[in-house]
């Protein structure tokens, strides 16, 4: 008997979820996002063992409580240097930790770890155990579905085969080839072919493993139908320009409400969030950039984002920025 939406939700906890996107999805954004979803699962930012180990733990692992279900990546390829982070995550309250093997930049490249590790998949399976072994959270990895310009099948199912053997039972895959030699990090979320099917086919190879495709998704529709051939859909650049739409995703997507409808509503909540961190000291603009997209499509729209934009305001209390952006975009709107 097919499960309904709450029951399928509630036994898949990877059903929906943002990706992790460096220099956007920080602690401001989660924040910003759970004023629109509270059920689909966020995830930081990539941080580097080296940065957990020998830098500010604080800066890098600090989150709002509102921003559970949430999961700390990691970036690395020593495995005890990845079982110290896991603890770290543990400790930190993160309800997941996540292993980066898909990020293709040239830095990743040079701290031998993110997409590269895909050639190295008896390392991965070792950095795997250890993480294992040091905490109850989930371990799972991220990775493509090739590197260069292998397109062979195989090449991915003997990666997820090994590295299951270790004992992952989660495997968020993006169904691009990462091309190390010639493309730029930009390149490499467009210019690698997407192979859906192929992320469909290892979900039937592997039907014991919880496997979410992420790369290139856009609508609701398209979610909805990849939901039918994979067990979770995660979401990147999309949610990020358009966040609005996910204020739909906890009814369809985990049959539950979601925390607001009203994008007035929401920009209030946002806008209190703001003035605490410019009482505490921290330039609100900071925070403000991940939310520049909640009025797309609306009379105003530019308007709004202009003076929310105006470094001239920078200096100013959030709420007075508010009222100035309100106003220009209804006179914006009167006037069209």
């Amino acid at each position: 008997m097919p499960h309904s939406i709450e029951e399928s939700a509630a036994r898949n906890p990877w059903r929906l979820s943002v990706a992790p996107m460096l220099d956007w999805t920080d602690r401001h954004c989660r924040v910003f996002y759970r004023l629109l979803t509270r059920r689909t699962r966020l995830y930081t930012e990539m941080v580097t063992t080296g940065a957990l180990l020998h830098g500010d733990q604080g800066r890098h692992l600090d989150f709002d409580a509102a921003e559970h279900p949430l999961a700390l990546q990691l970036g690395g390829s020593d495995p005890a240097d990845l079982a110290a982070c896991a603890r770290l995550a543990e400790r930190w309250g993160y309800d997941e930790v996540n292993l980066n093997c898909g990020c293709p930049s040239p830095r990743v490249q040079r701290g031998a770890f993110g997409a590269c590790l895909m050639g190295e998949p008896d390392l991965v399976a070792d950095c795997v155990a250890a993480m294992r072994a040091a905490t109850a959270l989930p371990v799972t990895v991220k990775h493509r579905i090739g590197i260069d310009r292998n397109e062979s099948e195989s090449f991915v199912r003997d990666f997820i085969g090994r590295v299951a053997e270790a004992g992952c039972t989660v495997f968020i895959v993006h169904a691009r080839s990462a091309w190390l030699d010639g493309l730029s990090p930009k390149d490499n979320r467009t210019v690698p072919p997407l192979r859906h099917a192929l992320v469909h086919q290892l979900k039937r190879d592997f039907p014991a493993l919880t496997m979410a495709i992420n790369g290139g998704i856009k609508t609701d529709d398209e979610i909805a139908q990849h939901l039918t051939a994979v067990d979770g859909v995660m979401v990147g650049r999309q949610a990020y320009h358009e966040p609005w739409q996910m204020t739909g995703w906890d009814a369809r997507f985990f049959g539950a409400a979601g925390p607001e409808a009203d994008r007035d509503a929401v920009e209030d909540a946002w806008v209190a969030y703001l003035e605490r961190l410019h009482a505490s000291g921290t330039p609100w603009p900071l925070a403000m950039r991940h939310a520049l997209g909640l009025r797309n499509g609306q009379p105003g729209a530019r308007r709004w984002r202009q003076v929310w934009s105006d470094h001239r305001l920078r200096s100013e209390a959030p709420r007075t920025v508010q009222a100035l952006a309100r106003a220009a975009r209804l006179g914006a709107e009167v006037a069209a």
